[in-house]
């Protein structure tokens, strides 16, 4: 499986563009914004969109969610329904920090803890990862080692829980419990700023480190 970052919305967030390299069909992972970006990526790489993929409904990863789904008539997959109350706050959210006005969606599938996700040949795995927002969820490709984990953790630092549903031991836990392991060697891609590995976070991050007991 390839990976493409395209960072979108002015909050420079890393929506991702994933494909099967076999297969050609792809999927989206928070669109949150700049359709024409996104388009552009999938029609340079010669890809069929099959999906888009949510890791949770922040306006920054979800706000272009409705229009690519309608543009490709593709489905929608996550993120855990924990973050309806997110979706069906998105005009709200807009008003709130700017953002063009976006549709609100009902996501095809609400993903759960363990289910998997395709694309083309390939598989994700998902898993729920609260704290950020209540319905989280994290795609995990088995193959090559590779996270998307949308807010959940950054190079240095973890996401915010100030938010409503935010709740910071949950996200602490979910990290530790459910991120780390995963591998040292994994390579994850966040919400925004650059990749990292879990291994590296683990030893340095001050805020999960191993050093915090």
């Amino acid at each position: 499986m390839k990976f493409r970052v395209i960072p979108v919305t002015q909050f420079q967030q890393n929506c991702t563009l994933c494909w099967c390299e076999e297969t050609k069909r792809a999927a989206i992972i928070d669109p949150g914004g700049d359709i024409a970006k996104i388009e552009a990526a999938i029609k340079e790489e010669g890809l069929v969109l099959d999906k888009v993929l949510l890791t949770h409904a922040h306006i920054d990863h979800a706000g272009g969610t409705a229009e690519l789904s309608s543009r490709f008539n593709v489905p929608i997959e996550g993120p855990h329904k924990g973050d309806l109350f997110w979706i069906e706050g998105l005009a709200k959210q807009s008003e709130m920090f700017g953002f063009p006005k976006v549709e609100t969606f009902r996501p095809t599938r609400w993903l759960d803890d363990g289910d998997q996700v395709e694309v083309g040949n390939q598989v994700l795995d998902v898993l729920h990862c609260p704290g950020h927002t209540p319905g989280h969820v994290v795609f995990f490709h088995q193959a090559s080692a590779t996270a998307q984990v949308g807010d959940v953790i950054f190079q240095g630092s973890i996401g915010r829980t100030d938010f409503p549903g935010g709740n910071h031991q949950e996200l602490i836990r979910s990290i530790r419990e459910k991120l780390f392991p995963l591998g040292d060697q994994v390579e994850f891609i966040p919400g925004h700023g650059p990749a990292s590995t879990f291994g590296y976070e683990r030893q340095t991050n001050p805020f999960v480190s191993d050093r915090r007991g």
